[in-house]
Order: structure tokens, then C-alpha cells, then sequence
């Protein structure tokens, strides 16, 4: 039965098949076909999955991040950046990348960043002149920043499957996202010559302030919902509400949010939480079955059976997270997976606050690797090119972010100082 389980799994995957279906049909026929299974426990699982108090602050802090790409926020965001890294070297790729730092202290996922974030640098590098193949690549691997530094909507979800401390979590994330934008600017600035960058523009201070003005207010975003987190004014789900309503009132005060601009984001966050929600759903049930077949056991007894060094298996099993995120979405790998590795995390003594932004940073890196790569259809759709030539420039740049990855996993201490330090 376990063997039907996962070759189904792959065979419709294989096929095109949607994630969710994927997930959930080869599922559902093993409740069906295994007779000691009562058949409403398949219905059960499935609605026990979503069901989670700190779930609710998914869909608004999806709804947050389209109303900031429709209410003036991303382009102020990046005027500003401009105004303070345009005159290094590499000129508007360091834009690009500073801005989806602070990009990802309001939205906190790498789709909201490539779609809305991203229209504007690439507008914007296309018409002073950047190679296009440069422009691309820095675009996507820039938009992975915001699964890590918080709020996540990823973290979110490996905190309620896992039963970590979500703020701990977001605390964890800071280091490594901000560990991730200083490596690709190293990045830029050693490739800018081969990629004949324009020569960067100095800006005046007079600009700076006035680009900082016009971006002030949402550039307090992040700090009042990672503050009003961190200082304990309110939960994370709480903070995704108040994402949402300070996101409104922004666009209300730029005067750039209009109705129809209100209905296409609630729309849009609507569709993009019940699609988030049905992987949950599906994979609750899958991971369900996985530990009813003692799968995790099985996993944890094999592996330490080989070898019980701490950095040989850390190694092993983010190989299988990078294989995983080359043909699985990261909410359902999240799901799968996070439930058969527990029984090593714990028996290893691995801080489950490490192991999950290191599991998130691995998966996220997926969404840049075809065939399944998120990132890279959004950009084809944005940039009005090929998924291949999206793919194929965004290569080169992930090699900062496997760096970023090794370190996280060599050095604990770039996740856990943050969150012992305002939590103890």
C-alpha cells in the first residue's frame, strides 16, 4: 500500500497533475482500499489540517502583499532604494535586491515579490539599459528573501506542522535573509563588468530625502509588524491582520488605491489562499498515512543506522530538500516532510527553530529550479519571455544563496542568536 502511495504521487505529479490533487487523490484511494480505515477519517485529517488558529494570518498576509503591489507601495519602496545604493557598482541590481529585503518585511513571500516588486525592476533595469539575462536573474533569485526574513507565510506553516514558536522563528529568519542580500550584492558587484553594467548614477542627498519622505510610511510597515511581534503587542495572526489594514490605509493615503484595485486583491488573495488551504488539506492527510505506515520511524532508523554524525546528515537531507523543491511546492514538501524528519531532529537534538529556517531556505531556492519552479513562470508571465530563458539566467545566481544555505547549516548560532536573544 505504501508503495501505490508514493508511486501515485509521482506518476500524477509526472502528468501535470496539480499539487493538491496529487497529494490527495493517491490518498484518498488508500483510505478506500484499506478496510480498518473508517472512511470518514480521510475527512477528518483533512479538515483538521487548515484548521489552525496561527493558518489565519496566511490569507492576510497574502492579502497585504497585493494590496501593496496595486496601492504605490513597491515603486516608492524602489525610488528609494535607488536613492541609496543606485551609486554602487552594479547600479540597479543592488536596487533590486535591497528593496526585496524590505519588500519581504511586509509581504513575506517570493510570488507577491516576482510579481508586483519585480514588474517595477524590471521596468526599470530594462530602460537604463541592463542586460536583460542580468536583469532576469537577479529579479528572481532577489524575490527568495521573502519566504526567510519575516513575516513568512512559510514559516508560518513549518511552525504549525513542526509545533514551533512562530515568533522564534520569525526571529530566526532575520540573519539568514539578510545573509542572502549580501551575498548576491557581492554577487552583482563582481559580475556587473562581465555583464557590461550601465555606469551607476549618483544621487544627490536632496533626492534621497525626498525619495525617504515619499516612502516613509511604508517603510514603517515592517517595523510595526515585526515590532508589535517581537515586543509582544500581538501575535504573528494578529500581525497579519494589522498588515492588511495599515496596507489599505496606505494605499488610501497615496490616493493610488481605487476600487476595482481593492476587488482584484481581494479576488487574488482569495484564489491563492483556497489554493494554499487544499495543499494543506491534501498533505495533512498524506503525512497522516505516512506516519500510520511508520515512514518517519523507518527514515530516522535507516539514516542513523548509517552514520549518526550531526553535519553528514544535516548535508544528506538537504540534498533530498533540493531535489524535492525542483518538483514539489514548498507548502506541501513542508507538509510531507517536516513530520518524517521530527524523529531525527529530535533524537540529534537539533533546535527545531534552525532546522525550520534552514528547511525553508532550502525549499525556497526550489521555486527558482525548473520544472516546477514558481518564481520562474510568474517572471515569464511579468517579463514576457520563456520559462527556459527565465531559468537558464537565473542559474549563475544561485550560487549566493547555496552559499547562504551552507552557512546557515554550519553555523547554528546565524539562526538562534536573534531568537535567544528577544525571547531568551
Amino acid at each position: 500500500m505504501l508503495a501505490f502511495l508514493i508511486g501515485a504521487l509521482f506518476v500524477l505529479m509526472f502528468i501535470g497533475t496539480p499539487v493538491s490533487l496529487a497529494i490527495g487523490i493517491p490518498s484518498l484511494l488508500y483510505i478506500i482500499m484499506e478496510p480498518s480505515i473508517p472512511s470518514f477519517t480521510a475527512i477528518q485529517r483533512m479538515v483538521s489540517g487548515p484548521n489552525t488558529y496561527s493558518l489565519l494570518s496566511i490569507p492576510f498576509f497574502i492579502f497585504a502583499g497585493n494590496l501593496m503591489n496595486t496601492g504605490g507601495v513597491t515603486t516608492r519602496i524602489f525610488n528609494f532604494c535607488e536613492s541609496i545604493v543606485g551609486s554602487v557598482k552594479g547600479g540597479l541590481g543592488h536596487v533590486n535586491v535591497v528593496a526585496s529585503v524590505i519588500f519581504a518585511g511586509m509581504a513575506g513571500a517570493a510570488i507577491a515579490d516576482a510579481g508586483g516588486l519585480g514588474a517595477v525592476e524590471i521596468k526599470a533595469m530594462r530602460d537604463a539599459g541592463y542586460d536583460d539575462g542580468f536583469t532576469l536573474g537577479i529579479t528572481a533569485a532577489s524575490s527568495t528573501i521573502g519566504p526567510i526574513i519575516p513575516p513568512s507565510m512559510t514559516m508560518v506553516v513549518y511552525g504549525v506542522v513542526a509545533g514551533a514558536s512562530i515568533g522564534r522563528l520569525f526571529a530566526g529568519g532575520v540573519i539568514p535573509g539578510l545573509l542572502m542580500g549580501l551575498t548576491l550584492m557581492i554577487m552583482i558587484y563582481i559580475m556587473a563588468d562581465r555583464y557590461n553594467c550601465p555606469p551607476p548614477v549618483k544621487t544627490s542627498l536632496s533626492q534621497a530625502i525626498s525619495t525617504f519622505k515619499s516612502a516613509f510610511f511604508a517603510l514603517l510597515t515592517p517595523a510595526i509588524i515585526l515590532g508589535g511581534i517581537f515586543f509582544g503587542v500581538f501575535t504573528p495572526t494578529e500581525a497579519a491582520a494589522m498588515a492588511s489594514l495599515y496596507s489599505i490605509i496606505l494605499g488610501i493615503v497615496y490616493r493610488e488605491l481605487t476600487l476595482e484595485d481593492f476587488y482584484q486583491a481581494v479576488r487574488e488573495s482569495m484564489e491563492t489562499t483556497v489554493v494554499v488551504m487544499f495543499i494543506v488539506a491534501s498533505a495533512t492527510l498524506f503525512a497522516w498515512i505516512l506516519a500510520r505506515e511508520r515512514v518517519p520511524q523507518m527514515v530516522a532508523s535507516f539514516i542513523l543506522g548509517k552514520t549518526t554524525n550531526y553535519y553528514v546528515i544535516l548535508f544528506a537531507i538537504n540534498i533530498l530538500l533540493l531535489i524535492v523543491g525542483c518538483f514539489m511546492e514548498t507548502v506541501a514538501s513542508i507538509n510531507i516532510l517536516v513530520p518524517v524528519f521530527l524523529p531525527i531532529i529530535k533524537m540529534l537534538n537539533i533546535d527545531p527553530v534552525h532546522f525550520g529556517v534552514m528547511m525553508v531556505l532550502n525549499l525556497t531556492i526550489g521555486v527558482l529550479t525548473p520544472p516546477f519552479g514558481t518564481v520562474l513562470y510568474v517572471l515569464s508571465g511579468v517579463a514576457k519571455v520563456s520559462v527556459e530563458t527565465v531559468a537558464r539566467n537565473t542559474a549563475v545566481f544561485l550560487i549566493p544563496l547555496l552559499i547562504t544555505l551552507v552557512l546557515v547549516i554550519l553555523f547554528p548560532q546565524l539562526t538562534l542568536f536573534l531568537p535567544r536573544v528577544l525571547y531568551g
